[in-house]
């Protein structure tokens, strides 16, 4: 059993839903089952927050991978790493589900994310997707 991280300054609960989330989304995708089976069998209480943002991600999977796939000029979908995949999923199902959520805010969160939890060139590529997405997806808050 693992004790809970503790929070930094700056930290807060939607950063936190986020992260909660790309976890979920991760090990749905390792495990290969759906994600709301994952969510299901958490012992913690999932908020409402992780919770739409994973049903979010399931419900539109098919179209948020068609824009990776069409977005990502350097890597196809299935040689990215699987953190960066759900990194990308969670930020663009943002963008175009979550209007009330600056775009700024978005692609800083998923940066983050992805700096933390991936590679060391995975910061600069997760903001390089999103924000050409964010420009087709989003027509002001840029």
């Amino acid at each position: 059993m693992s004790l809970p991280r503790k929070l930094k300054v700056g930290d807060d609960l939607r950063s936190s839903a986020r992260e909660r989330a790309l976890h979920l989304l991760y090990e749905a995708e390792s495990r290969s089952v759906p994600v709301a089976q994952i969510v299901a069998a958490q012992v913690l209480g999932v908020d409402d927050l992780v919770t739409r943002l994973t049903d979010g991600v399931s419900a539109r999977r098919d179209e948020i991978d068609a824009m990776i796939t069409e977005y990502s000029h350097t890597w196809t979908i299935e040689r990215m790493p699987a953190i960066d995949r759900n990194v990308l999923r969670l930020g663009i199902y943002e963008l175009i589900d979550r209007p009330e959520v600056p775009v700024a805010v978005i692609i800083n969160e998923a940066v983050e994310l992805a700096k933390r939890f991936s590679t060391d060139e995975s910061g600069r590529y997760v903001n390089g997707v999103l924000s050409a997405i964010a420009k087709k997806v989003r027509t002001k808050g840029i």
